[in-house]
């Protein structure tokens, strides 16, 4: 079994942000994880931010919808403009 699997608290789990572990509630959806480690949601929401959870990319609007479990990673990254 994979380290980043086990919960020993079920009400906190820990998630991996650009790298890096941070403990959250359980239950916390990924807006809410990005809202907290950002100025707030109008930097969130404003398009600066694109996401991937677990390598797949998650669009702005499903943000709010996407629930972490123990042992996710969340990329952030300034998404790419142009023509």
């Amino acid at each position: 079994m994979n380290p980043d699997d086990t919960n020993p608290t079920p009400n906190i789990i820990t998630v991996h942000v650009n790298g890096q572990p941070l403990t959250v509630p359980a239950g916390s959806s990924l807006l809410q994880v990005l809202t907290h480690l950002t100025a707030g949601a109008e930097e969130v929401d404003s398009g600066r931010i694109a996401t991937a959870l677990n390598g797949q990319h998650i669009a702005r609007g499903l943000r709010d919808q996407t629930l972490l479990t123990q042992g996710d990673h969340i990329t952030t990254f300034e998404p790419i403009t142009g023509g």
